[in-house]
């Protein structure tokens, strides 16, 4: 039986769709049933939608309320909400720049106790952009000028004598022992600490500047809040509050 189905099978012919007829070229393709059918389900889709939005539409309560009806907007065909405008009185903006000043200030205090100890740790004694401080030594003849010797006049040993903190004299390297740091490597290991603390110094003072800019400016705002005349003398910069001339009131 098999055998006999093949034989049927190798008779058959291919099947090939009809093609246009040439009178009507003009009108295209010739549309398959293929194509036909992904038009035909694309077409019921869309009204299978629009019926379901008409069953909406009709079971929708006329009353029905929603507070984004009226607190949202539409842009670009995206609903958006409206930005909400803060009703506060004038009296109540005082106050909270007046917060505002307190909280800003209490970082400012906050970083300039920290700088101070900072200051009292390093002593800025070998700050990088530090002025360079002259000692000036004086003889009275020439003859001691030409023979001048810096580490015999310190009375410290040649390899100290640029040092301008812990240059122990002559006689305290021979009556005492070296307390510290010998070995050339834990000195380096030491200058690169003592280099990160002077650049922790550096970027708390910059940010204790700018808070303190920030009060001023929190402050100058504040006081515009007053009704009285004003003008102004400075505008403002990115390193100083504007300042403003307010016309003399005299206080009941």
């Amino acid at each position: 039986m098999s055998s006999f189905r093949k034989a049927l099978k190798s008779r058959q012919r291919d099947h090939k769709e009809r093609s246009q007829l040439g009178f009507r070229k003009q009108l295209g393709l010739l549309e398959k049933k293929k194509d036909y059918k992904l038009r035909a389900d694309d077409y019921h889709k869309k009204q299978n939608t629009l019926n379901a939005l008409r069953k909406k539409a009709m079971d929708k309560n006329p009353d029905e309320f929603y507070f984004k009806m009226v607190n949202t907007q539409l842009k670009d065909g995206v609903h958006v909400e409206k930005a909400k405008e803060e009703e506060m009185t004038d009296e109540q903006k005082k106050v909270m720049r007046s917060q505002d000043i307190k909280y800003v200030e209490m970082k400012r205090v906050s970083e300039a106790k920290k700088i101070e100890r900072l200051k009292s740790e390093l002593h800025l004694l070998d700050a990088e952009g530090k002025q360079k401080n002259n000692h000036m030594f004086f003889v009275d003849t020439k003859h001691e000028v030409e023979a001048f010797d810096l580490a015999t006049h310190l009375k410290t040993v040649p390899e100290l004598v640029k040092r301008t903190f812990n240059r122990p004299t002559v006689e305290t390297l021979e009556k005492k022992s070296i307390v510290g740091a010998v070995d050339p490597k834990n000195l380096e290991k030491l200058a690169k600490q003592r280099k990160h603390q002077y650049e922790i110094l550096s970027q708390r003072i910059e940010r204790e500047k700018k808070m303190f800019v920030i009060s001023q400016k929190i402050q100058t705002r504040k006081d515009l809040q007053d009704k009285n005349k004003k003008v102004k003398v400075k505008n403002e910069t990115t390193n100083s509050a504007a300042i403003y001339k307010f016309e003399a009131k005299r206080k009941r």
